[in-house]
């Protein structure tokens, strides 16, 4: 029994850590849509799996190293949630593989994508040739969102995200960023930096602004 005594202290600890990060950090961990998500799940997995049954290590130990790790995540949260350089550094920012037809191999290389790979997910979109393709764009989390010609009516990725501008949209919309300025102060905004979510939908634009303190 006092073999199993510490391993069932640590389990419970670890299992409370998980719910702990989960109800702070946010459930999307367990769905990973970001680098730090997987990042998360794998380093506090490989600490509880790796040293639940470690003897070596006490109790005590193992609960330094849990509220260390939570800490860490925590941080990194603020971070990205607060300052633009960090949440690109953090999670990274989405890639255009293909614009107006013209696939960029040499990004296609960087990012690890083959023609295979990049065929098999258009095909799974319904598209079977490069020229239908106005945008193919490869998310922080993997996934390929796939922009046809005739669609620019049903935009599928927001114009602005977190207070950040997707020039990439502006550009697809015949826009430039004075227009937007100009469009969010009509709006009630200063700035992109107080919308959390602004969408360009049938010509219209959405925003979505952060809670005013």
């Amino acid at each position: 029994m006092e073999f199993y005594g510490p391993i069932i202290g640590k389990f419970i600890l670890g299992m409370l850590c998980i719910i702990l990060q989960i109800n702070i950090v946010g459930k999307r961990n367990l769905a990973p849509v970001t680098a730090l998500d997987q990042v998360q799940n794998y380093v506090l997995g490989g600490i509880i799996g790796g040293i639940i049954y470690n003897q070596d290590i006490t109790v005590l130990q193992f609960l330094m190293v849990l509220i260390i790790w939570t800490l860490v995540v925590m941080v990194l949260q603020f971070l990205k949630n607060h300052n633009r350089l960090a949440k690109v550094m953090i999670d990274g920012r989405p890639v255009i593989l293909v614009k107006n037809g013209k696939l960029d191999v040499e990004t296609c290389l960087k990012r690890g994508v083959t023609a295979d790979e990049l065929m098999f997910r258009l095909r799974v979109n319904g598209i079977y040739e490069l020229a239908r393709v106005k945008r193919a764009v490869l998310e922080q989390n993997g996934q390929l969102t796939v922009l046809e010609y005739g669609d620019d009516e049903s935009i599928r990725y927001p114009l602005i995200s977190d207070g950040i501008i997707n020039y990439d949209i502006l550009e697809m919309i015949s826009r430039d960023e004075a227009w937007l300025d100009e469009q969010l102060q009509k709006n009630g905004f200063k700035s992109s930096t107080e919308v959390f979510l602004g969408e360009y939908i049938s010509g219209k634009l959405h925003f979505v602004g952060y809670p005013k303190k």
